[in-house]
């Protein structure tokens, strides 16, 4: 398909290059970055390119801000509006759904190829900016919006198109990264983990989207529907964050080799009735020996399992900046390229179709940690429960709490072991919905007190 609406291209560089007008929408963190990197890199970018970039203005919500060095006040405007209608390329930075939404839709009605880092809308309508894209003849780019500096985006849409990708598990939330890594390294706790994060700007004043997973829930949905050509959407992911995972969880871990990472799955699930495909997204234990176990700080790493390439691993610099700007330039430049040719890249692919399996349907392995009676019977009424609904034991332990004294000789509960223990059992893969189904009896009995975690086993 040519594109719709020929670029407005100036020969203004002196050189024989024509220049392409971009709009940046949003000068934050990502937006003053790319800004400085368009200036300082201005001559190899449009060597690259074969045209030179002019910014003709930057929307932001207050003009009075001061924006840093990088910025040029003269080209900061409160009316996006305006501005993407004169554009040739537009950087959406903006984040949120609106009006970022509106704006790429008015910049690709007028022509304007959009790059955009904006996961949550992508994950959320990106089948509404894919059309548009496909309407107005214009690219849509979006490499910045998964695991932020990491190729990773681009392999999956373009590298492995010959390629049929089963399965794809990886950590894409430096945030959350940070925080279990942190409580693993230090002993430190949840919230003071997060509290660090915070101060070395990892995590925002309100780190929710991060820390209940919806930030990796919404990549795992891009990743989803790129990999197995079918629309997933942020509501098909199985969404769990970290918030419930404690200091004795970590413990725990340790004490069995493993370590906890929040991890975005997405897979092929095969059936009888045909295949199918999971996105999910959960704190899950992985063996230290795991590639993943290592990944430290606010790094992320990717998994892709592909039926020709083998197994593939993806690792880098998952947010800030510096990292998140070179994902957009890499975009920024593929698209100016393709503007100037007068045609458009990639369409989004969706012809599979794929139905998403529900979570309860799938197979999984668990870590319980329990407490519960300490008296006898106790392990083996805890086995049959399990046993009854299909779920095998791997391994079990027991201690007493360090709260369990022993009744006062003479007392009606002395000898009747009537103290309290933990119990920390993982199991064989099973189905999620006979252990949701164990933990409705683990809640109504009353030798099991409480259950204090419930986390899955991936990696091995």
């Amino acid at each position: 398909m040519t594109n719709q609406h020929p670029a407005r291209l100036q020969d203004t560089s002196g050189e024989g290059l024509p220049t392409l007008r971009v709009a940046v929408l949003g000068a934050g963190t990502v937006g003053t970055e790319v800004l400085r990197l368009i200036t300082k890199q201005g001559d190899d970018l449009a060597h690259r390119i074969g045209g030179r970039l002019e910014v003709i203005g930057v929307a932001v919500r207050d003009l009075a801000r001061d924006r840093g060095v990088h910025v040029d006040p003269a080209l900061l405007t409160e009316d996006a509006s305006a501005l993407v209608r004169q554009a040739d390329l537009v950087i959406e930075l903006m984040g949120g759904i609106e009006p970022a939404r509106s704006l790429i839709l008015e910049a690709m009605e007028h022509g304007a190829a959009v790059v955009t880092a904006n996961k949550a809308l992508l994950a959320q309508d990106g089948a509404t900016l894919y059309e548009a894209a496909d309407r107005h003849g214009v690219d849509l780019s979006f490499e910045a919006a998964v695991a932020g500096a990491i190729p990773l985006v681009r392999p999956v849409r373009e590298s492995l198109a010959g390629d049929r990708i089963d399965r794809m598990m990886g950590i894409v939330n430096g945030t959350t990264n940070y925080i279990l890594d942190a409580m693993a390294r230090t002993g430190a706790s949840f919230d003071d983990a997060l509290a660090t994060a915070q101060q070395l700007g990892y995590a925002e004043a309100d780190p929710t989207a991060d820390v209940e997973g919806h930030d990796a829930a919404a990549k795992a949905s891009i990743l989803a529907s790129l990999a197995f050509h079918s629309r997933v959407r942020l509501a098909d992911v199985h969404c769990e964050g970290i918030t419930s995972v404690s200091d004795q969880d970590i413990a725990a871990a340790e004490r069995m080799g493993r370590t906890i990472k929040l991890l975005s799955i997405v897979e092929r699930v095969p059936g009888e009735g045909g295949e199918r495909i999971s996105a999910r997204v959960y704190p899950a234990l992985i063996p230290s020996t795991h590639p993943l176990a290592s990944v430290s700080e606010a790094f992320n790493a990717v998994f892709i399992e592909a039926d020709a390439a083998g197994s593939l691993m993806f690792y880098g610099q998952g947010a800030g900046g510096a990292p998140t700007a070179s994902a957009v330039l890499g975009d920024v430049v593929t698209a100016a390229r393709q503007r100037l040719r007068g045609g458009v890249g990639l369409r989004e692919s969706h012809y599979a179709a794929l139905e998403l399996v529900p979570l309860e349907e799938l197979r999984s392995a668990f870590y319980v940690s329990l407490r519960v009676q300490d008296r006898p019977g106790v392990l083996a009424e805890i086995a049959g429960t399990l046993s009854k609904h299909g779920i095998s034991i791997s391994t079990i332990h027991q201690q007493l709490l360090e709260d369990d004294l022993e009744p006062a000789e003479g007392s009606a509960a002395h000898g009747a072991g009537t103290g309290s223990a933990h119990i920390g059992i993982t199991t064989h893969r099973a189905l999620e919905s006979a252990m949701t189904a164990v933990l409705d009896v683990f809640s109504s009995t009353s030798i099991v007190l409480g259950v204090d975690s419930v986390l899955r086993i991936e990696g091995e």
